[in-house]
């Protein structure tokens, strides 16, 4: 079933900063920009597992940043 609008999620990939912020890198080099509260700078360009809600197309509000 695919992923909609205001469903949560959970995801896993490598956490990249970019220059408007940070995203997750999944499959095939497809990129989920990633609103955050907290600032994992000690997890970029590592594997984790983010939890949160789909907010827009490729587009996350985090609740989670964690090591996967």
């Amino acid at each position: 079933m695919a992923q909609t609008e205001h469903d949560s999620i959970r995801i896993e990939g490598t956490l990249v900063r970019e220059s408007t912020g940070f995203a997750l890198r999944v499959e095939r080099g497809v990129l989920y920009h990633l609103q955050l509260h907290r600032v994992p700078v000690d997890l970029v360009e590592k594997r984790v597992r983010v939890t949160g809600t789909l907010i827009g197309e490729r587009l996350i509000e985090a609740e989670g940043v964690a090591p996967a």
